[in-house]
């Protein structure tokens, strides 16, 4: 795995190990250069006062958390984009004047093209194209994602982002359809809506099992690999300890399914086997 790079490109702290950490783990333990380049510095939500430990704003907890869990993950960098986390829709951080999604696409798409060039990684991940669970920030980050990895090549484009540059291979990271349907038909049992999931009820879980992207590739993750993913979602302090039934319905759903992540290949365009190693066929 030597001058093999990949960089995730997504849109909070903690995007990087609840969605993606098994796979950035096992690359870098192989010795891949695994960077995570960040859209926000997770401003919005709430948190009990007693957990910010010290700090001015939520948005300083959640990056030191952040940079707690790229150690334990064994990243070789972490880069802000420069944006503000947005919020779910209808929250008063989706008017936030430097919010992510009051950006246009073409100009989120410039810091993203400037990491690129000078990363010049052969492998991009980022959210699929409904963001995951609908998230505003994460359809955001795709999108602006999938203009900077086809501008990086171009240097009639973004001319003041350096030298032009283009990856081999962008994927979308999704989540298991497996686990979602298995959530979605277990919390009417726990007297739970599954279209009204999540700390705000905001999340429509049985909206996202109707959406099926291809599974073009499976990283079947070592022992180790899934250990790491765990010490790096202890960092995260401000988003665990949620004892509603629902959450750990959650966690017990994604327990039974977490030796693998699981994405689609956007380029090069995949239709047939199925890839176990996001860098096959990268020169």
């Amino acid at each position: 795995m030597g001058n093999r790079r990949l960089i995730f490109i997504g849109a909070h702290p903690d995007d990087e190990t609840f969605a993606v950490g098994g796979t950035l783990a096992q690359y870098a333990a192989a010795g891949v250069e695994v960077y995570y380049a960040c859209a926000t510095r997770g401003e919005a939500g709430t948190v009990d006062p007693a957990k910010l430990r010290g700090f001015k704003e939520m948005g300083d907890m959640r990056w030191s958390e952040l940079e707690c869990a790229v150690k334990e993950l064994g990243l070789a960098g972490l880069v802000h984009l420069g944006y503000r986390d947005s919020g779910m829709p209808g929250w008063v951080d989706n008017k936030h004047p430097q919010a992510l999604i009051n950006a246009p696409v073409d100009e989120a798409a410039g810091p993203i093209v400037k990491v690129i060039r000078e990363l010049r990684p052969q492998v991009v991940v980022t959210h699929d194209p409904i963001g995951g669970y609908r998230h505003p920030d994460h359809i955001a980050v795709h999108k602006a994602a999938v203009r900077a990895f086809y501008a990086s090549s171009d240097p009639a484009q973004y001319t003041e982002a350096g030298v032009a540059f283009q990856p081999q291979k962008l994927y979308f990271h999704i989540f298991p359809r497996r686990a979602l349907k298995l959530v979605v038909r277990l919390m009417p049992l726990i007297g739970k809506d599954p279209h009204k999931f999540g700390r705000n009820g905001d999340i429509d879980l049985a909206s996202l099992v109707e959406v099926d992207f291809p599974e073009n590739a499976v990283i079947r993750l070592s022992e180790e690999a899934v250990r790491t993913r765990e010490r790096a979602r202890r960092c995260h302090i401000s988003q665990m300890g949620d004892s509603t039934p629902q959450s750990k319905l959650w966690r017990l759903a994604n327990k039974l399914l977490q030796q693998h992540d699981s994405y689609m290949r956007a380029y090069p365009v995949q239709k047939r086997r199925k890839e176990y190693d996001l860098f096959e066929g990268v020169v």
